[in-house]
């Protein structure tokens, strides 16, 4: 697995550096060596946070955590992501590697049976134009996490929804991202 590394307002030390590799190879039997795992680290109110992401093909592992240390908030992590592969075993198992799941014996949680994903319920609504800021507005209204919008400047499908801090974030195609970059 690759591991990229970025502090922010901080800056990094090897002895940080060894140890995020010697914690995050016990991924090593779940993940591929084409996995990616991306660790921001940065500061707030005194607490140290950590967001980690996991990228292994086309799916995703995150976990955002807040501790006295880093190390700990990479435990917590890692135990997040942990939880987030056995909780959807059954689901994974064709994703990650060969023999995954052979040895179970160091990974916490429990053993009980997820109920498969069930759908109860169907939504419609028209999707209207609008720009970023109209779609927050109107989820706030609805009282809703997200909001799914036209975005009246790009005539593409966006998504607006509330961050555990309190503020906001949109979510934008991702070929369309890159040519907003270029």
């Amino acid at each position: 697995m690759k591991i990229s590394l970025t502090g922010r307002q901080l800056t990094l030390t090897d002895d940080l550096k060894e140890l995020f590799d010697k914690k995050l190879a016990k991924f090593d039997r779940f993940f591929g060596d084409d996995a990616t795992a991306n660790i921001v680290l940065s500061r707030k109110h005194g607490m140290r946070c950590l967001e980690l992401t996991i990228s292994d093909g086309a799916m995703l592992y995150r976990a955002e955590e807040e501790s006295e240390t880093f190390r700990s908030a990479l435990d917590e992590a890692m135990n997040s992501i942990e939880r987030q592969i056995r909780k959807n075993k059954t689901k994974l198992a064709k994703r990650l590697r060969d023999g995954a799941f052979d040895l179970d014996t160091d990974i916490a949680g429990d053993e009980t049976p997820q109920e498969e994903d069930e759908i109860v319920r169907v939504k419609t609504f028209p999707l209207k134009p609008m720009t970023p800021e109209e779609a927050i507005l109107q989820m706030n209204l609805l009282e809703h996490q997200f909001f799914l919008f036209v975005n009246a400047e790009t005539g593409l499908t966006n998504a607006v929804y509330r961050r555990k801090d309190g503020r906001y974030g949109l979510i934008i195609p991702d070929d369309v991202s890159k040519q907003m970059q270029g």
